[in-house]
């Protein structure tokens, strides 16, 4: 089977120790791709240079709306001008988190619509952070349309996740999946349509049921779809080939 992990922070110090074991056992479980995303312009050089020394990594350049503080108005101009140089898979991760106390909507938002307005005129999908947002992320992308995306770590309503489609976008399942308590996201997976779906690890968190309390890692991704075909009652390996094609499909990969 062949599995891509759409969203995997692997350029986070916590895989520094042991990155390439890491990339060694994925390739041995099936994860031929990894698509790692940006969160804030410090992290860019690296995360380009990883991609660019390993075979089955794809960069998608971004501000984090969780990174707010740390951002400022010229870090928009970089980003612009590096996806124009470097043309990564996607601009990401960018979007809003209503869900963290502290962070000034307006300015998430205003942040929000500028990376929009970027990967329309790339021509770039987008991979999305929300929390709490649903609504508002859905209405904002009804005026600045882009290029379809990932909603990355879904956990919206099934109407939500319509509106998503309609937009051009897959949704993301992963570790969440794997906990038996996790009964709403599981349901959502089961009654979705399979062009809907895309896998991911969010490695370093959101680690998977059977390393509780462990670092995350994207080797992990074949117990999310071991647990997405038993919620849905398919096969892993009809699945594994419907997962991969959505995430080329959407994001372009080669």
């Amino acid at each position: 089977m062949e599995l891509v992990d759409t969203h995997c922070h692997l350029d986070d110090a916590a895989f520094d120790a042991d990155r390439d074991q890491v990339l060694a056992r994925c390739r041995d479980y099936g994860v031929t791709r990894i698509v790692v995303p940006a969160v804030a312009t410090a992290g860019w050089e690296g995360l380009l240079a990883l991609c660019r020394s390993r075979p089955g990594l794809y960069p998608a350049l971004g501000l984090h709306p969780v990174r707010l503080d740390t951002h400022v108005d010229a870090d928009l101009e970089a980003l612009a001008a590096r996806i124009e140089l470097e043309r990564p898979v996607a601009v990401g991760e960018i979007g809003l988190d209503f869900y963290l106390h502290g962070l000034d909507r307006d300015r998430q938002q205003a942040l929000f619509e500028a990376q929009l307005a970027i990967a329309r005129d790339a021509g770039l999908p987008v991979l999305l952070h929300v929390r709490k947002a649903h609504d508002a992320v859905l209405a904002t992308l009804r005026r600045l349309r882009v290029k379809g995306g990932i909603a990355h770590a879904f956990n919206g309503s099934l109407q939500q996740a319509r509106q998503y489609l309609e937009l051009g976008f897959r949704l993301g399942f992963g570790g969440t999946l794997t906990y038996a308590g996790s009964t709403r996201i599981r349901r959502l997976a089961a009654e979705l349509p399979g062009e809907a779906l895309v896998l991911e690890t969010d490695a370093p968190d959101m680690v998977v049921a059977s390393h509780r309390g462990e670092r995350n890692s994207p080797e992990y991704l074949p117990q999310c779809l071991q647990a997405l075909a038993g919620v849905r009652g398919e096969e892993p390996a009809a699945l594994a080939a419907l997962t991969t094609r959505n995430a080329i499909d959407v994001l372009g990969l080669d």
